[in-house]
């Protein structure tokens, strides 16, 4: 069976408040060999969300609903769910007793509306809630599973993984999730996509995701199978003829970050590197040092946004900021050795170039940005044209310049 999530409440669709009881649910299903291939918010409608439900449940195997089991009137899942199911609801003495009995464990006086709460969907089996008033209910119809679970994580998470973890585990078939995680660095998304699609296309199982950021693309394969080792064979088959067509531009295999892939090699190689950064403003370095026990591989850099700076710290020459300017190849291997030197490392990077929205030249346009690479008597500089926002520019300068020391690395 696929599963589907839906989120009951207005506030969930507000910019203060996110849904991550779909993310544990997720996880959780995933454990159990269940893909979720759908997942909606809905805000507090009657007809909206009996609508959405009935919807779910003609399209879904199992669909799940969090949220909206309150005891106040914009609570409207039980009442969407029965209206959706074309069933009636019944007052049940031993939930209101059971309420009741909490409110009097906290000492509290209950309210007449928490009898909203006592209301049990015809033919619903109910899901007790020892963190809350609010009791879950389980239903099947068809051959679909309806569920309603409360909003607070806690509760949810508990009632989950007490009620409905065992009972999922008695009707559904032993199947596994395995997955394989490429990141790739040094080519636009629509070019990794034309060169791998030959391969992935042929397969329903696995599934194969790409997702792009800036200069940095993840490959997700998903296989479903019986056991873990066809799941494993089957990922074998489709991720290996990927691997050998985008070679070393993957540079991770288990979803590390370029930065942590470069700690490591300079950690277990006992190498150092430094940083000069111009317009990338610290960019660099703020990545290298988000890694835990990266003092044991960076010594430091340097923020020369001016030419007096690039001259002062670095010792790049004013004739040569005179005659090539500061967004130049030569700046960029003097700004690199520089940093070298001063810094005593195995290696430094140096950054330059025009992030805009102004500056540039005609031979050096906005996006033009410089990268060199200083090592033991050599210094390679390469020059790139990003194009997009300033953010944009700045992020995709930083990315290529990592990738560029992991590759020499």
């Amino acid at each position: 069976m696929d599963a589907e999530i839906i989120a009951v409440g207005s506030e969930m669709l507000t910019p203060q408040k996110i849904d991550t009881n779909s993310l544990y649910l997720t996880e959780q299903l995933n454990e159990l060999g269940v893909e979720v291939v759908q997942k909606s918010i809905i805000g507090d409608d009657r007809s909206r969300l009996a609508g959405e439900i009935g919807a779910a449940l003609k399209r879904t195997g199992i669909v799940i609903l969090s949220g909206g089991l309150g005891p106040t009137e914009d609570d409207v899942t039980r009442d969407a769910s029965a209206l959706a199911l074309g069933r009636g609801q019944t007052f049940r003495q031993e939930i209101w007793d059971e309420i009741g009995a909490r409110f009097a464990r906290m000492n509290r006086k209950m309210a007449e509306n928490n009898k909203r709460q006592a209301y049990l969907i015809d033919g619903a089996e109910a899901l007790p809630n020892d963190r809350g008033t609010a009791p879950g209910q389980w239903i099947e119809q068809d051959g679909r599973i309806l569920f309603l679970l409360p909003g607070p994580p806690k509760e949810l998470k508990a009632m989950f993984e007490r009620q409905i973890l065992p009972r999922l585990k008695e009707r559904l078939p032993a199947l596994v999730i395995r997955t394989r995680h490429f990141r790739v660095a040094g080519m636009g998304e629509s070019d990794l996509d034309q060169q791998i699609a030959p391969v992935y296309t042929k397969y329903a199982n696995p599934v194969t995701t790409i997702l792009a950021g800036a200069g940095d693309i993840h490959v997700h394969l998903r296989a479903r199978c019986h056991t873990a080792e066809e799941a494993e064979c089957l990922l074998t088959e489709v991720a290996t003829p990927i691997e050998k067509i985008l070679g070393d531009r993957i540079y991770s295999h288990g979803g590390e970050s370029l930065e942590e892939v470069i700690g490591e090699i300079l950690t277990s190689t006992g190498r150092t590197m430094s940083v000069a950064e111009s317009c990338t403003g610290g960019m660099v370095a703020e990545r290298v040092t988000s890694v835990p026990g990266s003092s044991k591989y960076f010594r430091g850099g340097f923020l020369t946004y001016t030419d007096e700076v690039k001259t002062q710290l670095l010792g790049v020459s004013k004739d040569l900021l005179a005659a090539e300017g500061a967004v130049s190849e030569a700046a960029a291997r003097e700004m690199a050795i520089g940093a070298r030197k001063v810094l005593n490392t195995t290696f430094a990077l140096s950054v330059t170039g025009f992030a805009g929205p102004d500056g540039g030249t005609e031979a050096n346009p906005v996006g033009t940005v410089y990268i060199g690479l200083a090592s033991d008597g050599t210094c390679d500089v390469r020059r790139v044209q990003f194009i997009g926002d300033r953010e944009r520019i700045r992020m995709l300068a930083s990315q290529s310049a990592l990738d560029l020391l992991r590759r020499k690395l």
